[in-house]
């Protein structure tokens, strides 16, 4: 009888230390970088402390050097919730098998990417045949995933198209690259050109969107599948409760250029997994 007391003990107790190695004492959230660092910390900081107070908890944001540093935290328990574009949610939903999306913005339902040159000759992708070109991370889901296998469908073989294909690294940077000539075109996420619009951060009048992807799905906040349950369905209720009436609430969305958010699910990203097979990116 105390044989088998102890042994119901130890179980108990074995099974209280699994629960609270799920449990996060402090929210480490991370996100791709897609933007500079600056740029992905002043985003952050408001829905930070918009976490803090609906989770009544500690909210870190856990900067990474590169897309790939993202999906290692993740399946390394080391980040808790980030913000992924589809690809890189496929390559952690596919390490971790477990992997959560919670939440998408609205517009991430029907997302583009937009083309843009600085040449007033580039009236579409045939122009650019022999010219220079520019993606963002070889990683980004907008800047480079789905622009590439729009022109596969369309014929065009990036590598034997251009003349020199490049990869910027993020999407303010590709802007930056086609408005100094360093390229002679780029593509980027149809959001952030967008956000660089409105900020007078590009000179319209010299660089010029001249074409735009088909829709597909692209960005979510995920969580780790190992986080406690609970704490992963107040983080989802946090997001789905910001309204665009409320003004601080407004200031939170406009920072994540989302009119609100939404549910998501694994299975919305079946086409992004697709599209990465079918450019070889997943073995």
């Amino acid at each position: 009888m105390l044989k088998r007391t102890l042994a119901l003990a130890a179980a108990i107790a074995l099974s209280v230390s699994a629960l609270a190695a799920q449990a996060a004492d402090v929210l480490k959230v991370s996100a791709i970088p897609d933007e500079a660092p600056t740029e992905l910390q002043r985003k952050f900081k408001p829905l930070g402390a918009y976490l803090e107070k609906e989770l009544g908890m500690p909210v870190q944001f856990v900067p990474v050097s590169d897309y790939a540093a993202v999906v290692e935290g993740i399946a390394a328990d080391r980040v808790d919730l980030a913000w992924l574009g589809g690809f890189t949610f496929v390559q952690t939903r596919l390490k971790t098998g477990n992997a959560i999306p919670l939440v998408q913005r609205e517009q991430d339902e029907k997302f583009t990417s937009k083309f843009i040159s600085a040449d007033a000759s580039v009236k579409s992708l045939q122009d650019l045949k022999g010219k220079t070109f520019a993606f963002g991370s070889v990683s980004s889901t907008s800047g480079s995933l789905m622009p590439r296998y729009f022109m596969q469908k369309d014929g065009i073989v990036p590598e034997q198209f251009f003349s020199r294909v490049a990869f910027s690294g993020a999407h303010d940077a590709t802007v930056a690259w086609v408005q100094a000539g360093k390229v002679d075109a780029g593509v980027l996420n149809a959001s952030v050109w967008d956000k660089l619009v409105a900020a007078g951060k590009v000179d319209t009048a010299k660089v010029k969107v001249f074409a735009t992807t088909p829709t597909y799905y692209d960005y979510n906040w995920t969580v780790r599948g190992t986080l406690d349950p609970q704490l992963t369905a107040r983080i989802k209720a946090a997001f789905l409760a910001l309204d665009p009436a409320n003004p601080e609430h407004k200031a939170i969305l406009d920072l994540q250029a989302a009119s609100r958010f939404i549910e998501t699910k694994p299975e919305n990203y079946a086409g992004i997994e697709e599209a990465a097979r079918a450019a070889g990116l997943l073995k």
